[in-house]
Parts: C-alpha cells; sequence; structure tokens
C-alpha cells in the first residue's frame, strides 16, 4: 500500500497544483530536489571538480541504484544528458548497409523515427512498421513474420508518448532473442512507472529518463546495454571519457557502457538522480504501479462518462497516460483553461506520433498523466473543470 499522506507531505509541488503531467516532468520529492541543491552549493563553495571528487561516491551510487532498477550491472549502464540522447548513442552505433531492415512500431516516437529515417537514407537500409493487433498494441505475431537475416534491429516503444498503452515488450523481446536480433527499447515513459527487468523484457538496449515516472531531475537520462553487446558497438561520437588516446596517436574504447557517455556531466543532477531511484526503489515500482493503474483507470472512465468527451487510449495494458478530446473546444483551449484552475496537462500532436495518431485520424488529444502521489480530490479538479467546459 502506497502512504499517500507521507509521499504528499515529502512532495512540496501538491500545494500548489493539481500536477496530471507526470508523463512530463513529474513533482520531484524534497529529497530530490534537496541534494540537487546541496550539490550545487557545494560546487559554488568549493569549486565544481573539487565537489564531483569530494562526493564521487554519491554519483557513483547512481549506476549501482539504476542497474538493481533494471536487473542489469552497474558495467551494463551509461549515464547521459537525456532520454533521446541515450537512445541515440546507441542506435547510431549500429551499422547497417543497403537491404538491411529496422523494424518499429506505430507508437514510435518522433525523435526516434526522424533518426530512423536519417540513418536509412544514408545507408540504404529500409524501415518497416510492424502492424497493429485488435487491442492497438504492436501485434507480435506479425512481427515474428517478419524476422529474417535481413533484420538488424527492432525499435520498440514500450510505453508512448500520446497514449495509454503498455506495449507488450516482453513477449517482443522474447521473438527478438530468439531470432537473435537486437531489440532496442525506448523506456522512457515506461521507467519508474511500471516493473523494468531487462532480462524479463529480452531487450538488449533501454533507454530511460529521469524527469517522468522516476521523478528525477529535468537533464538526465540513462542507457543499459547488455555485456556481449556492448564491445559490437562503437558510438557515434567519441570522447575522453568514452575513450582513451594512446601515446602513439590511437585510442582505446573504453568496455564498458560508459563508453557511451562525454566528459562533461552534471554532476548535481546525477547525485539527483540516483536519490530519485532510491526513493523509486523503496517505495516499490511493483507497488506504485498498481497505483497508477488504479487512478488512471478511475479518470479513463470518469471522463469517458462525460458527454462530449471521447477517450482516445487503447491497448490490452493501459498506464499512466489519459489522453482525450472535447467536442467543439481544442485541446490547447483546454490547456489553457485547465491551467487556469491550476491543473496541469498538455496537448499531443499528431506530429509526435504521425503512424498512431495520422491513421487514426486524431490531429490533437489533451493528455492527462497521473502518478502514484495524485489523489482522488485531483482526478475530481480534472473531471469537474472538463465537464464545465462540454457546457459552456
Amino acid at each position: 500500500m502506497i502512504d499517500l499522506a507521507r509521499v504528499r507531505a515529502e512532495t512540496p509541488g501538491v500545494e500548489h497544483v493539481a500536477h496530471l503531467n507526470n508523463a512530463g516532468a513529474a513533482l520531484p520529492p524534497r529529497r530530490v530536489h534537496e541534494a540537487v541543491v546541496d550539490h550545487l552549493l557545494r560546487e559554488a563553495e568549493i569549486g565544481g571538480y573539487e565537489a564531483a571528487d569530494e562526493r564521487r561516491d554519491r554519483w557513483e551510487h547512481t549506476y549501482d541504484a539504476i542497474a538493481l532498477l533494471l536487473g542489469a550491472e552497474r558495467d551494463e549502464i551509461a549515464v547521459v544528458e537525456n532520454a533521446t540522447r541515450a537512445w541515440d548513442m546507441a542506435f547510431y552505433s549500429f551499422r547497417f548497409a543497403p537491404g538491411d531492415r529496422i523494424l518499429t512500431g506505430r507508437a514510435e516516437y518522433a525523435s526516434n523515427w526522424i533518426a530512423l529515417k536519417q540513418v536509412a537514407e544514408r545507408t540504404g537500409a529500409t524501415i518497416e512498421v510492424v502492424p497493429d493487433d485488435e487491442h492497438g498494441q504492436l501485434d507480435v505475431g506479425a512481427l515474428e513474420k517478419l524476422l529474417d537475416e535481413r533484420v538488424k534491429l527492432v525499435s520498440l516503444v514500450h510505453v508512448p508518448t500520446q497514449s495509454g498503452l503498455v506495449n507488450p515488450a516482453a513477449e517482443v523481446g522474447r521473438v527478438t532473442r530468439a531470432a537473435a536480433v537486437p531489440l532496442l527499447l525506448d523506456a522512457c515513459q515506461s521507467s519508474g512507472q511500471l516493473p523494468l527487468d531487462v532480462d524479463d523484457l529480452g531487450c538488449d538496449i533501454l533507454s530511460g529518463t529521469g524527469r517522468k515516472f522516476l521523478r528525477g531531475p529535468r537533464g538526465t537520462g540513462f542507457l543499459y546495454v547488455r555485456r556481449g553487446l556492448i564491445e559490437q558497438l562503437e558510438p557515434p561520437l567519441l570522447d575522453m571519457r568514452a575513450a582513451d588516446w594512446q601515446r602513439d596517436g590511437s585510442y582505446q574504447i573504453r568496455p564498458d557502457a560508459r563508453r557511451f557517455e562525454n566528459w562533461e556531466t552534471y554532476y548535481a543532477g546525477k547525485v539527483g538522480l540516483g536519490v530519485a531511484v532510491d526513493y523509486a526503489l523503496e517505495l516499490g515500482v511493483e507497488t506504485t504501479w498498481l497505483r497508477i493503474q488504479e487512478l488512471s483507470a478511475r479518470l479513463r472512465a470518469e471522463l469517458a462518462a462525460v458527454e462530449g468527451v471521447t477517450v482516445t487510449d487503447r491497448g490490452a495494458v493501459l498506464g499512466a497516460i489519459v489522453t482525450f478530446t472535447v467536442d467543439g473546444v481544442a485541446p490547447a483551449e483546454v490547456k489553457r483553461r485547465l491551467a487556469s484552475e491550476r491543473i496541469n496537462v498538455v496537448t499531443m500532436a499528431a506530429s509526435s506520433a504521425w503512424l498512431d495518431y495520422g491513421e487514426r485520424g486524431l490531429d490533437e488529444t489533451v493528455r492527462a498523466s497521473v502518478h502514484y502521489y495524485n489523489d482522488d480530490e485531483e482526478i475530481d479538479r480534472l473531471v469537474n473543470a472538463v465537464r464545465r467546459l462540454t457546457r459552456q
């Protein structure tokens, strides 16, 4: 059980807003905020390099915390600026050639698609979109039929940014592993939202962020790369963090996942990320996931019961994100009106998810996203505010 009074007392932001934009950036617990500020204060007192040296154990702990969160080893973890950079550093390490095939799903994120398209145009590889099944999630049977020796990578978004869908990542991992095809899992929205174990998921690479459901600082992300694959991937960018300059003029890439990092890093954020992961583990991601599903199911059902409101989520398993439209009211106006009542949501445009929204004829939706620290009163505030909009 979640001690709601405790987690809300440890979240100063709930005193100011009904924050239902956790898929954008969640409200941090007080201890995360204090850890970041404390490190910045120490930098101001003794210098940035010196503070990093003095508190090395704190930011090094972050690798252990993320490894524990994912069921991985610390040498399989890199900490970088954000989830997109983590995803990019892994993806651009693959070497594609004409005739190679890259498979993705309709939940693919805009930034990922742009990278896929750029590399395909450069190399002559092709991108193929795996169809959805009757639930609106990636069709694992269809994927299995598409896998052959020419498929060099499967890119899967675990939880899309534009829908409550939770894709069947473990089932995808089962078939990709059987076919010996690397699986690149975008866990930007699932990290901290639902339990993740890289062995159970069968993924070879996983990218995540700190700012969303882990409730960490902005400007923090991480990358998991499976042992055995790390040494096969040469990152597209190397510096003296990722490699060592040799006396003969050559360079030697480091053997662990930190080859995907760069030398300059946000140490205060890295410390804060470790604190955030510790907090998530302390509460138990399995427990908070149940709370998230309970809250989102209630919000989804109550919005769907409002005349003039259409809930647009689909999927056999649904998570924190609840997307909807209001007849006669543009999503941007819904967001503005809710903000005037101190309720935080965002809008999702089709340009972030053409493969999904384009197929369904959706131009834009309102996205609300719950977290375990939200309470029933905040759900009521959102539903009642939307109901008033439909009556005007």
